[in-house]
């Protein structure tokens, strides 16, 4: 079964970065395409962005131009690097697959933005 293990967050002042990794255990990483996704406290999970296979990326346009979306094919582990972060962009962010069907969710890693 494939597991996701989210890592890298923190607590950072607004204009700061972080980078997450998410982990994916099993074979076919590389044949998916994969997405961050985040959420807020009393807010639905957004994705927020996506890399195909073929490494194409798209976002969402509250993060386009400050976060980047990469992937490792040979460590199974695919990157978020967040710059020029805001307090909105405080929340748990998760990745999975993307469209679904997804695999189990992940714990999520915590981002919380100071101002």
């Amino acid at each position: 079964q494939v597991q996701l293990v989210e890592s890298g967050g923190g607590l950072v002042q607004a204009g700061g970065s972080l980078r997450l990794s998410c982990a994916v255990s099993g074979t076919m990483f590389r044949i998916y395409t994969m997405a961050w996704f985040r959420q807020a406290p009393g807010k639905q999970r957004a994705l927020i962005a996506r890399i195909s296979s073929g490494s194409i990326h798209t976002y969402a346009d509250s993060v386009k131009g400050r976060f980047t979306i990469s992937r490792d094919n040979d460590k199974n582990t695919v990157y978020l690097q967040m710059n020029s972060l805001k307090p909105e962009n405080t929340a748990v962010y998760y990745c999975n697959r993307d469209p679904g069907p997804y695999v189990p969710w992940g714990r999520g890693t915590q981002v919380t933005v100071s101002s």
